[in-house]
């Protein structure tokens, strides 16, 4: 088996998340001005987290599965001889190949988070609302 090779459709996702998530807690002064922009980079900031968790984390299971793997190419050539050829090999080969979830978990992450945040953009606004129609009221 080859070295580990890095899954680039899953590395490139998390790292633009995780970047959009540093941008948005740096610039969270400038960003969260008005109530509307507030609560939309809070529900952006929530969907690079789950996104970022979603995927990053496929990513970790598919190095730990390739690192697994390869445990099992004794002689380093990249190819598994009769020898090297075990029911745990057998094994280690259909968890690195056989898992569409994790391999489109770039798409599926995204499905996911939008599921988690979109609802809290609306629940924040409401809350928002709330807040100023009671301190209306106390007035």
């Amino acid at each position: 088996m080859n070295e580990i090779s890095i899954p680039y459709h899953l590395l490139i996702p998390t790292i633009l998340s995780l970047s959009l998530l540093t941008f948005i807690i740096i610039r969270r002064k400038r960003l969260f001005k008005s109530l509307r922009l507030k609560w939309f980079w809070i529900t952006i900031g929530l969907f690079c987290i789950v996104y970022a968790l979603i995927v990053g984390g496929a990513t970790i299971v598919d190095l730990q599965y390739q690192y697994e793997l390869n445990q099992f190419d004794l002689d380093k050539d990249g190819f598994f001889s009769i020898q090297e050829s075990t029911k745990e090999q057998q094994v280690a080969m259909n968890n690195l190949i056989s898992d569409v979830g994790r391999n489109f978990s770039f798409i599926f992450g995204l499905i996911i988070s939008g599921i988690f945040s979109f609802p809290l953009y609306f629940i924040g606004l409401w809350f928002e609302k709330f807040n100023e129609a009671r301190k209306e009221e106390m007035k």
